[in-house]
């Protein structure tokens, strides 16, 4: 073997070696996105989020606020962040560009120059077209979009940040049910096609919030194979083209809508999609594994749609469950997580490159005690329902509700439910297992079945923690508490 030959055999070695290891970082960096959301009693610690979120795979995430602690936990992590600015803001911003000068600089800024954290998107606003809003922020919303811009310019970040604003699905339509049909919701037409002008003009993308659970839970005739990625018994036809879930159908219905309105290109981002656990019979894990790992395997296959065949980028909703989040639309709306309130995990998933979900590490709880319904108390005490009304006033019993992971406790059990989450929501404080000599303290842990009794982070402060993050629910009022407590009251009296 001559010298040359033999030089000639080891680069080409090389050349091999180094490709498949560029190969391996490719896939290694191909990661996801998800929502981070914040409306949580007990939040995790921001540094242990962004563990989650990095042990995970996750290499985006979209905030609801500009809140200090996730903020900071996300510097030069190598995590891209979207953060949001809430529907109550846009008042103020739309009639200042002064005010959005403020906002930008303490809120991207600052963070960006002073903590390196990777903002990319500012959302402006969260569903602002809602039809339930009621043309709320019909007239600020777009202002608001406009000095934002205007204000990351002037910060010299109009390159490096795009501002943008997650939208409902409702804002575009199909006159004849099929996604060919597509066109923007007549009363915001004008107003829509200024909109996705002014974002192309300066480089942003649309962004749609999709729900094919909200579809089925709307409808019960709506065909449940439909809402999942493996199902084909209810097709639609729209001409040469089969749809065969809604999630596709529904994102080549926005495709067609652009399409009609001369912005056939536009780059569009799925904001929110994803399918809750608990709080009614179609949010059960079952379910979420089978539609988030369908999720999950289209973003790593890199597949499109019919009509968009690029993939977008798709943010999961949402990382953790939330539980202090409005409960107006349904129980579910505080458990879309694709792991419980703490980081532990709810069922088995394959994230990047086929490594399963890992849980989130270094979390610190209260105290192993529980407070449930004393052996001795009585069902038929008076006291009782008013007791149980009182818990869940103040804390989450959506898991009690029909359809739900705790529906079938009886009665005993549904009392002590109700006293452990309030006695968790306080921080285990003392006196608060008190409900009328009807509640007693245990270190046996009453978790039965899939009926899980909390045990809450430990945040360090015996001061309940009020968190301002605007996730998806904010849209609704917080009334529906008031008459969920009073029919879990009833069920207690009904059983007894």
């Amino acid at each position: 073997m001559g010298q040359g030959q033999g030089h000639s055999r080891t680069m080409t070695w090389l050349v091999l070696m180094v490709g498949l290891v560029l190969q391996g970082l490719v896939a290694e960096t191909q990661g996801l996105a998800c929502n981070w959301g914040s409306r949580a009693s007990h939040p995790l610690p921001p540094e242990i989020g962004v563990k989650l979120l990095k042990d995970n795979g996750f290499d985006k995430v979209k905030l609801f606020e500009a809140e200090a602690g996730p903020l900071k936990a996300l510097g030069n992590s190598g995590i891209q962040v979207m953060v949001g600015i809430p529907n109550e803001m846009l008042q103020p911003l739309a009639g200042s560009v002064q005010a959005a000068i403020n906002w930008v600089y303490q809120n991207v800024s600052t963070y960006i120059s002073k903590y390196g954290v990777d903002i990319r998107y500012v959302a402006v606003g969260n569903e602002p077209f809602l039809k339930t809003y009621k043309n709320l922020y019909v007239t600020t919303t777009f202002p608001a979009l406009q000095n934002v811009q205007a204000a990351l310019i002037k910060a010299g970040l109009g390159m490096q940040v795009k501002a943008t604003i997650p939208l409902n699905a409702d804002v575009y339509q199909t006159q004849n049910d099929l996604p060919s049909g597509g066109n923007f919701r007549s009363d915001i037409h004008d107003l829509m096609v200024s909109i996705i002008s002014f974002l192309s003009n300066n480089g942003a993308p649309i962004v749609i919030n999709i729900y094919p659970f909200l579809s089925l839970y709307a409808d019960p005739n709506f065909p449940i194979n439909y809402a999942f990625f493996d199902g084909t018994s209810s097709p639609v036809v729209d001409g040469s083209i089969v749809y065969t879930n809604v999630l596709e159908a529904n994102f080549d219905t926005l495709i067609a809508a652009l399409e009609k309105n001369g912005f056939g290109s536009m780059p569009v981002i799925i904001g929110e999609v994803g399918w809750p656990t608990d709080g009614d019979p179609n949010a059960n894990a079952e379910y979420a594994r089978r539609f988030n790992q369908g999720l999950i395997n289209r973003i790593m296959s890199g597949k499109g749609t019919p009509r968009r065949p690029s993939p977008p980028d798709i943010y999961l909703f949402s990382l953790l469950d939330e539980d202090t989040k409005s409960i107006d639309p349904g129980n579910f709306e505080r458990h879309w997580g694709i792991y419980y309130y703490d980081g532990t995990i709810k069922y088995a998933l394959n994230m990047t490159n086929s490594r399963s979900i890992v849980p989130a590490k270094g979390v610190k709880y209260l105290s192993r005690r529980w407070c449930v319904m004393s052996p001795q108390a009585s069902l038929s005490d008076p006291n009782l329902p008013g007791s149980i009304s009182y818990a869940c006033s103040y804390a989450d019993c959506t898991s009690l509700g029909y359809g739900s992971s705790c529906g079938n406790l009886d009665a005993r059990a549904n009392a002590s439910y109700a006293f452990n989450m309030y006695y968790q929501s306080v921080d285990q404080r003392q006196g608060s297992c008190s409900f009328n000599n009807l509640s007693a303290l245990t270190a046996i842990d009453p978790s039965m079945g899939s009926c899980r009794f909390e045990i809450m982070i430990d945040t360090g402060t015996h001061d309940k923690k009020t968190t301002s993050g605007s996730s998806r629910s904010s849209r609704w009022g917080l009334g529906t508490a008031f008459w969920f407590v009073l029919g879990l009251s009833s069920l207690l009296i009904r059983t007894n």
